[in-house]
């Protein structure tokens, strides 16, 4: 009997084991998010578990305590003077196509949504250069958000189309001639049409001497890569008009776009920024001109703070030492060595100002310029790099801060959902009617707007 319930026990424990193998095999497969330090956008559970800390404790407990003064607030939130701008979109003459178009103009474009929008504006200044029709842009895959929206998507197409109907001749498709110049022909070989030599801000007399033959022999060019192809400088006004126009006029977002920013603008302007509890550190009449100054008043946040960004440097960024090894694998598999790790310390490379700023870091300088707890902060960024952890300071210092999450529901975000060019779409409508914009560093966002 002993000797039955020995073997029993030992089968028991086999089985157990066995279970316990196989359930570790399977886990990945029903939970790959917790065994992917790779993952672009949120951290993975057994890579940076460890909750980032808090960098500057010494600056945040001040920038808690500090009391800022109504001239101080209201200097903030007072529009600028007139600076002497005016619209670059007003013509000195109407407009005109030419009598012939000189054959067709495809572009490729990639990166993310603003740098798409200035793509478009290059590819209709191009096909004007070159007197050309222009076949709708045709947008990559994303490499980081892997969004496969396309024009038609973000941009309203038949207003975009009309808008420019005397400048620029525009087409949706390629006549059945030209069926086959198509992404996936001039994927698979080189092709005489495809113009893959076009130089970083590249003339227009460049594409009038490379271009334009291509054209003429064969009725089509596609322009592939086409990021940043066209220059600032020295191109004729009407030129830069048109590219004003592009930008200010044709391009504006499909309605379900602009019907989800505007509903998230209300619920940003609807709340109060000062309450009574912070009234009652100034006099009457103070609290009269902030209350005047502030009330329904936001501020938009570009944070630009992901994996990508933070994987090319090599500062610290409080996640300890198990975020060091994330990043440094990340970026190995991601850049195959080609970003490396700096022979600067993290102190030397702050010094010299090349490390992106953390939320945190940008919760203290929205401090020290003087907004202060009350003030309505819209976070526009697709997921922070750290997820909520990373955000724990900036939300402490900024409570009233939004995002679309919180702001609309489930219902409302499904048409964008899933969609990172459509998310950004949106940040960009409520960042163009916000009071103030702010981003954490250069970039094609803080560039569009």
């Amino acid at each position: 009997m002993t000797m039955k319930l020995q073997i029993f026990t030992q089968l028991n424990h086999s089985q157990k084991s066995a279970f316990a193998v196989v359930f570790v095999i399977l886990l990945p497969l029903f939970f790959p998010d917790l065994f992917q330090p790779l993952g672009r956008a949120s951290p993975s559970m057994f890579s940076e578990w460890i909750a980032p800390r808090p960098m500057h404790v010494s600056l945040l407990e001040g920038a808690l305590q500090r009391q800022i003064s109504v001239e101080l607030q209201t200097s903030l939130w007072s529009p600028l003077a007139f600076q002497g701008w005016k619209p670059c979109t007003e013509r000195p003459k109407p407009p005109s196509l030419p009598e012939k178009s000189r054959g067709y103009i495809q572009v490729f474009l990639d990166g993310g949504l603003n740098q798409q929008k200035m793509g478009i504006c290059d590819a209709v200044a191009v096909a004007k250069i070159l007197n050309a029709t222009l076949v709708i842009p045709h947008f990559e895959v994303n490499p980081v958000w892997q969004d496969s929206s396309s024009f038609e998507d973000i941009f309203d197409l038949d207003h975009f189309i009309d808008v420019l109907r005397n400048e620029v001749s525009i087409v949706k498709e390629p006549p059945s001639d030209y069926s086959w110049s198509t992404r996936e022909y001039y994927a698979t070989g080189i092709r005489a049409t495809r113009i893959k030599t076009a130089p970083i801000q590249a003339t227009a007399d460049w594409y009038i001497e490379n271009v334009l033959p291509v054209l003429r022999s064969y009725g089509i060019a596609a322009i592939a890569p086409f990021s940043h192809r066209l220059t600032f400088n020295n191109l004729p006004s009407d030129i830069q008009r048109l590219r004003c126009k592009v930008n200010f006029e044709a391009l504006i977002f499909v309605p379900h776009i602009k019907e989800l920013g505007d509903a998230i603008i209300h619920r940003l302007r609807r709340t109060s920024i000062v309450n009574q509890a912070e009234a009652k550190y100034f006099p009457l009449e103070e609290t009269d001109v902030l209350i005047k100054q502030q009330t329904g008043k936001f501020v938009v946040l570009h944070l630009r703070f992901d994996k990508d960004m933070a994987a090319h440097s090599a500062c610290d960024f409080g996640g300890g030492k198990a975020e060091k090894l994330a990043l440094a694998k990340y970026r190995q598999v991601l850049w195959q060595g080609r970003v490396l790790n700096s022979q600067f310390t993290d102190e030397e490379l702050r010094s010299q100002g090349r490390c992106p700023l953390t939320p945190e870091e940008i919760g203290l300088l929205l401090a020290a310029l003087g907004f202060n707890n009350r003030t309505r902060l819209y976070l526009a960024s697709h997921k922070v790099y750290g997820g909520e952890a990373r955000l724990a300071t900036l939300s402490k210092l900024f409570p009233l801060m939004e995002d679309k999450k919180s702001l609309v529901s489930t219902e409302e975000l499904a048409k964008v959902k899933g969609k990172a060019s459509l998310l950004a779409s949106v940040d960009y409508y409520v960042s163009m009617h916000s009071d103030i914009f702010i981003s954490a560093s250069p970039g094609n966002m803080h560039n569009a707007l």
